[in-house]
């Protein structure tokens, strides 16, 4: 069992900067991915942003590639997204998430992810 707890939302204003924190309850020993997802207002499904691939390169949606950086410290179990050039279409709700129960299903495909977070909210204002 893997709890996982976001933090590091707010609002800010076009243009601005923030920085995502994803805390793990426990190591993950089997392969894996750590992911950032975002669900928008009114829309119904999460849309995957980025991802830390335990057997692979860290990968990037084309929205938010040169905008938005994930990195991981092991040491602390701890997911990081950092967002730059934030845009008032980023607002939404954001998740991180893991897949090590279903690595075979890909990084990018939600339905593989076992482990969510509760979400922390990113407000962006023109």
């Amino acid at each position: 069992q893997v709890q996982l707890v976001e933090s590091g939302g707010g609002s800010v204003q076009s243009g601005g900067s923030l920085r995502l924190a994803c805390a793990a309850s426990t190591y993950i020993y089997s392969r894996y991915c750590m992911s950032w997802f975002r669900q928008g207002p009114g829309k119904g499904r999460r849309e995957w942003l980025a991802s830390v691939d335990s057997d692979g390169p860290t990968t990037y949606a084309d929205s938010v590639k040169g905008r938005f950086t994930i990195s991981q410290d092991n040491a602390k179990n701890t997911l990081y997204l950092q967002m730059d050039s934030l845009k008032p279409d980023d607002t939404a709700m954001y998740y991180c998430g893991t897949n090590t129960l279903n690595y075979a299903l890909g990084c990018r495909n939600v339905q593989a992810y076992s482990y969510w977070g509760q979400g922390t909210q990113v407000a962006v204002s023109s």
